[in-house]
């Protein structure tokens, strides 16, 4: 907040724009309403209810500071107008992450998918809830483990998750599991588009998943992106090992 509050009264902008959840996102919307200047909020509305999730913190506080809502779907308008915002400040402009992902699956083609197997399982997991409770991480992990042997997995590691399995001192990756280092976007859309099924804790792969019409397990027991679960694209499987395995052997035999 100090080093962008200097920035702001060297640029003097009309408007910010702020993006998402992240704590940079409410730490500008901070700076920015105390000193007067007008803020805009893309995917704003988006609710999982659960305050745990620091996401959810900053998603609240971000729109209240806002001036501007643009909104990427009908239920976060209706997210907003339920808190008790004035629907003139909301704006109904669909999901720009999406928009983005439209223009790029030709480039993804170009990617090289050597030494991958035909079908496979991608996994990403990063949320706290998911990889600071080490009991529950590693009880996840025996899981994926698992189901390797009938449907190998791809594990592009997040950082904040690759400390916390070095904490279980866990030895992973072999020829059925494969474990690596966080993939560049279009790496990591081609992992997408080609995966069996994707297993996550991302609100963003979630949306992906969909548009790309590829089967999503959710790992967490709510969601900020309820579009995807009333499309039958993504499943939410709380804490549940068993049903993971389950689903996932329905769907690599499907």
């Amino acid at each position: 907040m100090t080093r962008l509050e200097s920035e702001v009264f060297e640029r003097k902008p009309d408007w910010l724009i702020v993006d998402g959840d992240v704590n940079s996102t409410l730490a500008a919307a901070l700076v920015c309403s105390k000193l007067g200047i007008r803020v805009a909020h893309v995917k704003a509305g988006l609710r999982s209810r659960d305050r745990t999730m620091p996401e959810e913190i900053n998603r609240v506080l971000t729109d209240r500071l806002s001036n501007l809502l643009f909104t990427p779907s009908a239920d976060a308008d209706q997210n907003l107008q339920a808190e008790g915002i004035d629907a003139s400040r909301i704006r109904l402009v669909g999901n720009v992450m999406i928009d983005t992902l439209l223009h790029l699956p030709p480039l993804a083609e170009n990617q090289s998918m050597d030494g991958l197997p035909p079908r496979y399982a991608l996994v990403t997991l990063h949320r706290p809830s998911n990889v600071d409770d080490l009991p529950w991480l590693l009880s996840l992990l025996s899981a994926l483990n698992e189901i390797s042997r009938e449907l190998p997995v791809v594990f592009p590691v997040h950082p904040r998750t690759r400390s916390r399995i070095a904490e279980l001192n866990l030895p992973l990756s072999d020829e059925t599991f494969l474990v690596t280092d966080p993939k560049p976007y279009l790496e990591f859309l081609a992992l997408q588009r080609r995966a069996t099924v994707v297993i996550t804790d991302s609100g963003g792969i979630q949306e992906e998943s969909t548009f790309l019409n590829v089967p999503c397990l959710t790992v967490r027991e709510n969601t900020e992106r309820p579009v995807t679960i009333e499309l039958g694209t993504s499943q939410l499987l709380g804490r549940d090992v068993d049903l993971l395995r389950t689903e996932v052997l329905k769907i690599a035999t499907g």
